[in-house]
C-alpha cells in the first residue's frame, strides 16, 4: 500500500476545498469512459496524452494543481511528470477516487 506524501492532498482536504470558485486546477487522468462514468469535474486529460503536452498547460506551471485518477497511481506518475516539467505546486488526491466514493463523496 501506497504511503501518504507532502505531495499528495488527503480525500478530507479535497473535499474541504472542492467547492466553486476552485482555488486549483483539477486533471482527472484516466481514460474518457471513465470520465463520463463518475467524475469531479475539471480536466479529463489521460494520462498518455498529458505525458506528450506539458506545454500545453504552461499557465498553470505556478497555480496549484491537483492530478487524480481512480486509485491515485496514474495521477502520481502525472504528478512526478508535471513536476520534472516545471509544475511548482502539484498534488495528487491520495487513495484516488476510490477513497472519495468511500467517504460518500
Amino acid at each position: 500500500m501506497e504511503e501518504f506524501k507532502k505531495t499528495d492532498i488527503s480525500p478530507f482536504e479535497f473535499i474541504k476545498r472542492n467547492i466553486e470558485p476552485l482555488p486549483f486546477m483539477i486533471i482527472d487522468v484516466r481514460e474518457e469512459l471513465e470520465f463520463q462514468t463518475f467524475n469531479f469535474g475539471g480536466h479529463n486529460i489521460p494520462l498518455g496524452i498529458l505525458l506528450k503536452m506539458p506545454g500545453d498547460l504552461d499557465e498553470w506551471k505556478n497555480k496549484e494543481v491537483i492530478v487524480i485518477c481512480q486509485h491515485g497511481l496514474r495521477s502520481e506518475t502525472a504528478r512526478r511528470f508535471l513536476h520534472r516539467n516545471g509544475f511548482n505546486n502539484v498534488r495528487n488526491l491520495f487513495g484516488g477516487i476510490m477513497a472519495l466514493r468511500k467517504l460518500n463523496y
